[in-house]
């Protein structure tokens, strides 16, 4: 009996790691305080598949010709991508140089909503 439940157990703790695990920010495009070209789109890979209803992200623009401003919404549309991990913005018109922020949260079948942000600049 004994050499069943050890087994047995080890593969329930494995399980409830598992289950309890919080998607995590694996790469961004443009990366956090890169620099870049106009970028199309940005682009936030995470760990786990999203739950496209419960995530998203805000894109602002704080700063324009080297100084700051106040923070000015970008508008833009959100969205998965088809492979579930990938929180794609894309902005309705291309970015202006400057400095921006993006604020995400994202919710996976953990249920539990995790955010974060970062910043670029457009040259």
């Amino acid at each position: 009996m004994r050499r069943i439940a050890l087994p047995a157990a080890l593969a329930l703790l494995g399980f409830a790691s598992t289950a309890y695990a919080h998607p995590k920010l694996v790469s961004a495009s443009p990366g956090p305080n890169a620099t870049v070209a106009k970028p199309a789109r940005v682009e936030l890979r995470f760990s786990e598949k999203l739950m496209p209803k419960f995530s998203g992200a805000d894109l602002m623009m704080t700063g324009h010709g080297g100084g700051a401003h106040e923070p000015m919404k970008v508008a833009a549309a959100v969205g998965v991508a088809g492979d579930g991990r990938t929180l794609v913005v894309t902005p309705k018109s291309p970015l202006g140089a400057g400095r921006y922020s993006v604020a995400w949260h994202v919710v996976s079948t953990d249920t539990h909503r995790v955010a974060g942000n970062f910043a670029f600049a457009v040259k």
